[in-house]
């Protein structure tokens, strides 16, 4: 299993998105250990989302897609929906 993810960084707000073999919530822990330079400047974090696919093929081209400009549009009214239902 392949898992699609958002974090939203409690330091700035900032959204990384990632693709894990992991479970969301052991990549959230190593993320907030600072497991790279760019989870060491900005964390802690908090998991705000994630999505399950059975092909690592689809999970890298599904944070691609998140991380282009339509797929940012797209996370932005994910998030944004996620904020009104919490």
């Amino acid at each position: 299993m392949y898992f699609v993810y958002f974090l939203k960084s409690l330091k700035n707000e900032k959204i990384y998105v990632g693709y894990t073999e992991k479970d969301p919530q052991i990549r959230l822990k190593e993320h907030n250990q600072g497991c790279n330079s760019w989870s060491k400047n900005n964390n802690p974090f908090v998991l705000i989302y994630f999505e399950k696919y059975h092909c690592k093929t689809d999970a890298i081209a599904r944070e691609s897609f998140y991380k282009s400009g339509f797929g940012k549009k797209i996370k932005k009214v994910i998030i944004d929906t996620l904020t009104k239902v919490v």
